[in-house]
C-alpha cells in the first residue's frame, strides 16, 4: 500500500514507520521534515499537500498540531479554545475532507486523538478534552458517510511512556502506554477492516 503519514518524526510517528516499514510505501509529511511539507493548520497547506501526492490508500495523522492550550478553566476565553479546535481537530477534519478523492476505494483514514472519559480526567486539559471528544464523534459519524468503501478510524492513546519524564507529572497515577503498543492500533486501523472505531489507551482502557 501507499501510505502518507502525517506528523513522522514523534514518538507515535516513529514507531508507525517501524511497523510498516518492509510491507507498505510510506511517504512522511511535516511541518519542518519529511518527504513533503506539511502545516496541518493551514487548509491551503493540506490541499496543496493532496494535489501534488499520487493517488494513496491510507492516510494515518500522528500529530495534533499544537494540540490545546492547557490552563485553569478560570483563566481560559474562547480564543484559548480556538488554538485546539483550529489545530488538532480542524487540521485532521480538513485532511479527511480534501484526502477523501485522492484515496483509493477501500483506502482508509486514521487519526489521533486523546483519552478523555471521566476516569483520566486531569486539571488544566479542558481544551484537549473537548477537542478529543470531538474528535471521536467526527469519527463515528464520519464512517458512515465516506465514499467508495473508505474507512477512518482514531487512535486514543493518553500519556505515552517514552513522554513521561516530560509529561507525567500533569497524569500522576495514570496508566502510561509505550509508543509499540500505539502504533500497533495504527496498523490495525490500516491493514485491517474496522471502521468508525475509537482505538482507547490508558485510563480505564486496554
Amino acid at each position: 500500500m501507499k501510505i502518507l503519514l502525517i506528523g513522522a518524526s514523534g514518538h507515535i510517528g516513529q514507531t508507525v514507520i517501524a511497523a510498516l516499514d518492509g510491507r507498505h510505501e510510506v511517504i512522511t509529511a511535516g511541518r519542518h521534515s519529511g518527504d513533503v511539507r506539511l502545516d496541518i493548520e493551514d487548509e491551503n497547506s493540506i490541499i496543496e499537500l493532496f494535489r501534488r501526492l499520487p493517488r494513496l490508500d491510507a492516510v494515518a495523522v500522528a500529530t495534533g498540531g499544537r494540540n490545546g492550550h492547557l490552563a485553569p478553566l478560570s483563566e481560559m476565553r474562547a480564543e484559548h479554545y480556538r488554538v485546539g479546535l483550529e489545530s488538532k481537530l480542524l487540521g485532521q477534519v480538513n485532511t479527511v475532507l480534501h484526502g477523501m478523492d485522492k484515496l483509493n476505494d477501500g483506502g482508509s483514514f486514521t487519526l489521533v486523538g486523546g483519552v478523555w472519559d471521566p476516569q483520566s480526567i486531569v486539571p488544566l486539559f479542558s481544551n484537549l478534552y473537548m477537542v478529543n471528544g470531538a474528535l471521536e464523534a467526527f469519527v463515528v459519524a464520519a464512517a458512515t458517510e465516506l465514499p467508495r468503501r473508505q474507512r477512518i478510524n482514531l487512535v486514543a492513546p493518553l500519556l505515552l511512556s517514552e513522554s513521561a519524564p516530560q509529561y507525567g507529572h500533569l497524569f500522576r497515577g495514570a496508566p502510561q502506554v509505550s509508543a509499540a503498543e500505539v502504533a500497533r492500533a495504527y496498523s490495525l486501523s490500516i491493514e485491517g477492516i474496522q471502521s468508525g472505531q475509537i482505538y482507547r489507551f490508558g485510563a480505564g482502557h486496554g
